[in-house]
């Protein structure tokens, strides 16, 4: 039997393990293609955790917000370029993507007469950035939601094969 972790700063990989209840042991013998050790180095950050481990993880713990961290926080390419997910409700984020939505209908006709020249006057500027804020909330709330069901997946409340169509 496994001893129960005391660390104060615990890694998102061991938070995840620790949430479904597992021992490093269970979970090397879970995962297969990783093994105990392994684990424990990439919890402890004495090696540096590989895309593949954590994909494994994500399964295994029922955890898919981990890739997503994986990426906004230990990827040189994600750190740039991915936005940081945040877990919520299935209610919050449909009504902010509602909100963001109606929010965007408004802009729409603002957003055809600025591109309409091909270019963002500086006297256009600042109901672009508007637009840009709203249209950057919608794709927030949109990987928000593949969160929420990619979670929902993995903890069995939805079928697989049904959302891999979509």
């Amino acid at each position: 039997m496994g001893r129960k972790s005391t660390r104060e700063n615990k890694t998102a990989y061991q938070l995840a393990r620790e949430k479904r209840g597992l021992t490093i042991e269970k979970a090397g013998e879970a995962l297969g293609g990783l093994t105990s050790d392994r684990i424990s180095k990439i919890e402890n950050g004495s090696v540096h955790v590989q895309p593949e481990d954590v994909v494994l993880m994500a399964e295994c713990y029922k955890a898919p917000e981990l890739c997503n961290y994986y990426c906004t926080h230990e990827c040189a390419i994600g750190e740039k370029t991915v936005e940081a997910v945040e877990i919520k409700s299935f209610a919050q984020i449909a009504i902010e993507t509602l909100n963001s939505l109606n929010k965007m209908t408004r802009l729409s006709n603002r957003l055809l007469e600025i591109v309409e020249d091909g270019q963002v006057r500086p006297d256009e500027s600042d109901d672009f950035l508007v637009i840009k804020s709203t249209l950057d909330k919608i794709a927030a709330s949109v990987s928000a939601l593949q969160l929420w069901v990619d979670r929902q997946i993995a903890e069995g409340k939805l079928d697989r094969e049904l959302f891999s169509k979509s």
